[in-house]
This record gives structure tokens, C-alpha cells and sequence, in this order.
């Protein structure tokens, strides 16, 4: 957590961190495409980063410096993963005296920022994050793209294919589901469309190194201390 600097035109591509943090824009602006959607992001504007989540950043020719918090507990569970702040040097100013209390401050200022899709690529991803099955061709059909330049266009947005950006935020709800909810794992794999439990194994222990039976055991843990 702390100050970060991007250097002008960086492009970081599509990368996982495994804790959950918000970046707080103070400098500069970046497109960023990620597992909950595309945003173009300046001065003030905050995003929510959940655990594992994944995504690229596009920095403008300015270059970029961002503020990086804990994600505050009463932001943990909101459905919207950008905002804006009033005063993001007050949260340096905080932050460089105590890390907790800027997060504080940071939830209490937070007010949400509406998003709208930008283009078909943001529509297939914002479709790609129901869960709802579909076969992408047939969505490119519905929607006037062409089949061949799918996948093309959506990995120059998003940095990946259509296929692994379902996999992946599919990998990523089945892992929330089992560290926060007491739903047996075969249910979690029926609800997400995983073919089986082992699937869904596999899928979580690619993204967090641990398979569902050992992190719900260390939910068990938890709850027991």
C-alpha cells in the first residue's frame, strides 16, 4: 500500500492480485479493463480491486500517480467497484500517518460513480459476468458482430479472449462463494455452470494456489477461533 507511479504510455498487461485494494487516481488517468468492466479513470476517481481480480492498465501520455488503500471493510461488498473522492490529497496526507485511518476516511468519502459500457466489448463482458451460458457465436451474431473478429476485438479491449475472461471471473465468484458462504461445493459448481465440482477445483486452485476444500477449512478455522 502507498504512492505509485506510471510512467507515460505504460502499458501493464493483464496481471492477478491475490489482496484487496482501492487506487485512488491523484495524477495523470489510465484506462483500465479488467474482471468488473472497462474504465477510463483521472484525478479523483477511486476503483475497487476485490481479491484475484485481474485486469490491464493503459496509462495516458501524462503518466499516472495513485494513492493505493486497503479496501475498507464497509466498501467490501458493494456491487460498485468505481467512485470518486473529494479531497484524494487529504487520503495522502492520512495515509502517510496511518494506513487504517485513510482507509476510513476513504470509505466515508466514497460516493458511487454510474458506469456505462462503451462499446460491444463491454456489453460482452458485462454479459460474460451474469454466468448465464451462451455460445459467443451466437452472441456475436445477435449483436452484429462478425464471428471471425470476436475474440480479436475483445483481447485488444480486455487483454484476454472472451473464454478466459469467463473463466476466470467464474474461477474468481466460486472462490467468494466458498471463503464467505456455508453453500456445500457441488452446489457452488451447479450454480456457476462449472461442468463439476472438480472443475471447479481445478479452476479455483489456478487463480489462488489453493483448492476450495482447504480454503472453506480455513473458513472453518476462523469461524472456530
Amino acid at each position: 500500500m502507498g504512492l505509485l507511479a506510471h510512467a507515460p504510455n505504460e502499458l501493464r498487461g493483464r496481471h492477478c492480485h491475490d489482496t484487496a485494494y482501492v487506487a485512488i487516481i491523484l495524477e495523470g488517468g489510465y484506462q483500465e479493463a479488467g474482471d468488473e468492466g472497462r474504465f477510463d479513470v483521472g484525478p479523483g476517481d477511486a476503483l475497487i480491486h476485490h481479491a484475484f481480480e485481474s485486469h490491464l492498465d493503459r496509462v495516458e501520455a501524462r503518466g499516472a500517480r495513485v494513492l493505493i488503500l486497503d479496501l475498507p471493510p464497509a466498501l467490501a461488498r458493494t456491487p460498485h467497484v468505481r467512485g470518486r473522492v473529494r479531497d484524494p490529497e487529504a487520503l495522502v496526507r492520512v495515509a502517510s500517518r496511518d494506513a487504517v485511518d485513510a482507509a476510513a476516511l476513504l470509505a466515508q468519502d466514497f460516493a458511487i460513480t454510474p458506469v456505462a459500457a462503451n462499446d460491444w466489448p463491454d456489453l460482452l463482458a458485462h454479459d460474460l459476468r451474469t454466468f448465464a451460458p451462451f455460445a459467443l457465436r451466437d452472441w456475436a451474431e445477435t449483436h452484429g458482430v462478425r464471428a471471425e473478429t470476436l475474440s480479436r476485438g475483445f483481447r485488444t479491449a480486455y487483454g484476454c479472449t472472451p473464454k478466459a475472461y469467463r473463466a476466470d471471473i467464474r474461477a474468481r465468484a466460486a472462490l467468494a462463494a466458498v471463503r464467505t458462504s456455508p453453500e456445500p461445493l457441488a452446489a457452488i459448481a451447479h450454480r456457476l455452470h462449472f461442468t463439476d465440482q472438480a472443475h471447479m477445483t481445478r479452476a479455483v486452485a489456478r487463480i489462488s494456489g489453493v483448492t476450495p476444500g482447504r480454503w472453506r477449512e480455513h473458513q472453518l478455522d476462523t469461524i472456530r477461533r
